[in-house]
């Protein structure tokens, strides 16, 4: 997707400027979690980071600028936590291994199940374009880092050679994000783990 160009030269900023900003940015990423983002306000984002409003605007002229950044923030903290462990996937041992670090990392987000993107993508996807676009840019990525490592597997020959990387990706990336829904609205992680399970138990039946 092309991207209209700005009639705004990019503002350098300060350190201090730099940290006002990450500081804005954790902020609204706390309250649009608990709230929503249609039910956040510029002025609700202003009072959980301790910004003035003259400082706020300086770095965000609106609220569709803002989610642009909650949107990247998420992304980032999230392909961080996975990326390093699917880039080195290549067995069903290490689809386990990814699938007990997510467990283990929702178990410890006091009940806070949910998908960092999913939740986004629930919210914002049918009523903006640009979101929608960049929160699918993120997914892709997602899916391609799995999809990678299952192309690992099988050029290795420890799957079959029938085996579509592509599709198994998909199949595991629907299996998560229905066990993030899941795991939300039970309040209970079990059933995202079963949703793996069976996603991983269907992989494992390819192996050689």
């Amino acid at each position: 997707m092309v991207e209209p160009e700005s009639t705004m030269k990019p503002v350098r900023l300060t350190a201090r400027g730099e940290a006002t900003r990450a500081r804005i940015v954790r902020a609204a990423v706390d309250v649009m979690t608990v709230k929503g983002v249609a039910a956040t306000t510029l002025d609700d984002v202003r009072a959980a980071s301790s910004t003035s409003k003259s400082q706020l605007y300086r770095h965000y002229a609106d609220k569709d600028a803002l989610v642009q950044d909650v949107i990247e923030h998420q992304a980032e903290d999230l392909l961080t936590a996975q990326g390093e462990q699917l880039r080195r996937l290549d067995s069903v041992s290490g689809l386990e291994r990814w699938r007990d670090a997510i467990i283990q990392r929702n178990t410890l987000r006091s009940r806070a199940y949910g998908c960092q993107l999913g939740s986004l993508a629930c919210e914002l996807s049918d009523q903006n374009e640009r979101a929608r676009s960049a929160l699918a840019g993120h997914f892709e990525t997602w899916r391609g880092l799995i999809a990678d490592g299952l192309r690992r597997m099988r050029d290795a020959g420890k799957l079959r050679c029938d085996a579509d990387p592509e599709r198994l990706a998909i199949g595991l990336m629907g299996a998560l994000e229905g066990g993030y829904l899941l795991a939300q609205t039970e309040g209970d992680i079990k059933s995202m783990r079963i949703a793996l399970d069976m996603a991983i138990d269907y992989i494992r039946t390819l192996e050689v």
